[in-house]
């Protein structure tokens, strides 16, 4: 059992999903594993992960629409607004999504669906630089 690990940095540009499906596809390459699990994680609380839909961007905009439109900005609604009025709301969306994902790797590559692609969803409203985690384990 041979297993890697490796931090993606990754620049959002304000709300809205950032695709890292090359970055994780070229770290699984460069493991030389080919069969195996890859796992992602980030290491935020306000920003989230997505195996979604890669070939139509009007999916991606519709995603980051409906959560905006599911959690209020409201700050009367929250304690926690000394970050600002988009990151308690984060935060929720956040908790809504997840914080991790396992891929499947099997012949050297991801076992992604044809239509699948790996995202950071950011849940603020300003640009940020998130760390995504990957760690492969296998053969």
């Amino acid at each position: 059992m041979k297993q890697c690990f490796h931090t993606l940095s990754i620049a959002t540009k304000g709300s809205g999903l950032t695709d890292f499906t090359g970055d994780a596809a070229g770290f699984v390459f460069d493991s030389e594993i080919q069969s195996g699990l890859l796992i992602c994680f980030i290491r935020h609380t306000s920003a989230s992960l997505l195996i979604q839909e890669n070939a139509d961007s009007d999916v991606l905009k519709d995603l980051d629409t409906f959560f905006a439109g599911l959690v209020s900005r409201d700050p009367s609604l929250y304690r926690h607004t000394a970050e600002g009025p988009d990151d308690m709301p984060g935060h929720i969306r956040a908790a809504l999504t997840q914080a991790s994902l396992s891929i499947p790797v099997r012949n050297g590559a991801m076992a992604l669906g044809i239509w699948q692609g790996l995202y950071l969803f950011e849940h603020r409203d300003a640009p940020h630089r998130r760390e995504v985690l990957l760690h492969i384990l296998g053969e």
